[in-house]
């Protein structure tokens, strides 16, 4: 076999490698999370019905703070929100979610949401009068497993 045989081998096995990693880069970059509610739980603007749903961070390299959230299957769009950054000290090993418990209507806000390894995380975006409301609320951080399906009981 000669060099030139060899070079090419390598290389397409070098390139076949690379190939099969970008994918498990992309969650990362999107912070794509599969949740599951056990009960309603409020975003800004919608109330999500208990069920599954896929988070991640919409496409872009510029502004990071939008947040999508689909069905199960990811067919639907349920709700494309807002959100600011909020960092903690250190990086959590497993997602986080708090949530609000709401007295005005019983159903929990979701409030912020950290992706495991990261100090920053999303801060949803309320109207005013709701987020003086939910400084007022108890809340309560959830942790999840980075593994499967988060599921999420709420308050």
């Amino acid at each position: 076999m000669n060099t030139k045989s060899l070079l090419s081998i390598t290389l397409g096995v070098f390139i076949s490698c690379a190939m099969m990693i970008a994918p498990a880069k992309a969650d990362v970059w999107n912070q794509q999370t599969k949740v599951k509610f056990n009960q309603p739980v409020e975003v800004p603007g919608r109330t999500l019905p208990a069920g599954t749903y896929w988070f991640v961070l919409a496409n872009g390299s510029i502004d990071r703070n939008i947040v999508q959230i689909f069905s199960q299957d990811w067919s639907k769009l349920y709700a494309t929100v807002f959100t600011v950054p909020s960092d903690r000290l250190s990086a959590p090993d497993d997602t986080l979610f708090t949530l609000a418990e709401r007295e005005s209507n019983g159903t929990p806000a979701l409030v912020k949401w950290f992706y495991p390894g990261e100090t920053t995380g999303r801060e949803f975006e309320y109207s005013k009068s709701e987020e003086s409301e939910l400084i007022q609320d108890k809340q309560e951080t959830l942790l999840a497993s980075p593994q499967g399906s988060t599921v999420i009981n709420g308050l």
